[in-house]
């Protein structure tokens, strides 16, 4: 497998108080890599999630949803190359063994267990390699890395994502660690991968569910690769509550906007990061959208452009063809005004007014283009909503990958 040219490196991440992990090989495909990840949390984690809205969710995703409300998790479990999603009951009863089997392992009643999978849709999960993975992995607990864990998540990722952040709480450090899978079938509907972040941090899950949703809203539901949404896409966040300060249970807590900023930071380095690993990409793309309507309409046109196939193969060939732009705002469908439309690459100013600037000259552009880092600029000229959103390139990789993906 290629490494993305977008590629980072894996950050150093420490052990988390409260925090063990372990993997194994299920086989849930012909390969003899982990494909199964068990992280076992202290008692007193609180979680909160965020999960598709996809109508054809997979079972996985329905136990999450079923047991957040209650607000405390003692274990998760991944799987890796089987998505376990329109498998009927087949699939139900297989993740509930698992799920089942994890919670006789660690002691805890079933709904403190949430549980993942990615992979093929349609493939019910296998029950029998499906427990013995989880057992495996359970047994393991301790043995493996946060970096581990990411490459046992993967599926068709080109390199392991994880981000780390620290902020100080009632002058106590606490860590905030995530790591995701996603590379393609990426598109804003929640989060559009796995996620999974951790943090030694006291916070009552009410807050935490809060904060969550609102760095999701500014990270992975701005980015986008290709449009499409998953139907097994989650984001977790536990808190194992180690550091030992004072609760945060308020958005008014000593601390808690130091923490909530900790978890926007991370949350938008591991959105980033999917993008950098875009299918095919080659082209990482900020779009940066001022003077819409309102912040609601700013997104709706970022997101226009950001989606375009015609613009985002323009970028890949690195053809300066800033008329797609125009075409991707004006199919928006939110209020635009032609001679007011004002459009950027990079630094360079390349139409306003309804027109091509005077004198425009297109070597900066193409320049700027030819660079793994792209800033598109759009500014409608009619009110104060802004947005700002990340996507990549289309390429025949993204072909060539997804024909493939089965075999």
């Amino acid at each position: 497998m290629t490494i993305s040219p977008l590629a980072r490196p894996f950050p150093a991440i420490p052990d988390i108080a409260g925090v063990r992990i372990g993997t194994a090989t299920a086989r849930y495909k012909p390969w003899l890599r982990a494909d199964v990840t068990v992280v076992e949390l202290a008692p007193g984690t609180t979680v909160a999630g965020v999960l598709t809205r996809s109508k054809c969710p997979s079972p996985e995703v329905e136990t999450c949803r079923a047991n957040l409300p209650q607000g405390s998790a003692r274990a998760l479990v991944v799987n890796a190359g089987n998505s376990n999603a329109f498998t009927g009951m087949t699939g139900r009863d297989a993740s509930r063994r698992q799920v089942a089997r994890l919670a006789e392992l660690v002691g805890c009643p079933a709904d403190q267990v949430f549980v993942a999978s990615t992979g093929v849709i349609g493939v019910p999960l296998p029950a029998d390699k499906a427990e013995a993975g989880v057992t495996a992995a359970h047994a393991a607990l301790g043995e493996a890395s946060f970096e581990a864990a990411t490459a046992a998540i993967g599926t068709t990722d080109t390199f392991a994502k994880g981000a780390i952040a620290h902020a100080f709480v009632a002058g106590q450090r606490v860590t905030v660690a995530g790591i995701v899978k996603g590379s393609g079938m990426i598109a804003p509907d929640m989060a559009t991968m796995l996620g999974f972040v951790f943090t030694d941090a006291v916070v009552a899950a009410p807050l935490l569910q809060a904060m969550l949703a609102e760095a999701t809203a500014h990270s992975f539901n701005s980015i986008t690769v290709d449009s499409d949404t998953s139907t097994s896409d989650t984001v977790l966040a536990f808190a194992t509550g180690k550091a030992g300060h004072a609760a945060l249970t308020a958005p008014d807590s000593p601390g808690a906007d130091a923490f909530a900023a900790a978890l926007t930071q991370v949350c938008r380095e591991l959105a980033h990061l999917v993008v950098r690993d875009g299918e095919g990409a080659t082209k990482f793309i900020t779009i940066d959208v001022t003077g819409a309507e309102d912040d609601r309409a700013a997104k709706v046109v970022a997101l226009s452009i950001a989606n375009s196939p015609l613009v985002k193969t323009a970028i890949a060939g690195g053809d300066a063809n800033w008329g797609r732009v125009v075409m991707a705002v004006g199919k928006a469908g939110e209020r635009a005004e032609r001679d007011r439309l004002a459009i950027d690459f990079g630094v360079t100013r390349v139409a306003a007014n309804g027109m091509v600037v005077p004198d425009y000259d297109e070597a900066p552009v193409t320049a700027h283009l030819a660079g793994s880092d792209v800033d598109i600029g759009v500014d409608l000229g009619i009110g104060d909503g802004r947005a700002r959103v990340w996507t990549c390139d289309l390429t025949h990789g993204y072909i060539s990958i997804n024909a493939d993906y089965r075999s």
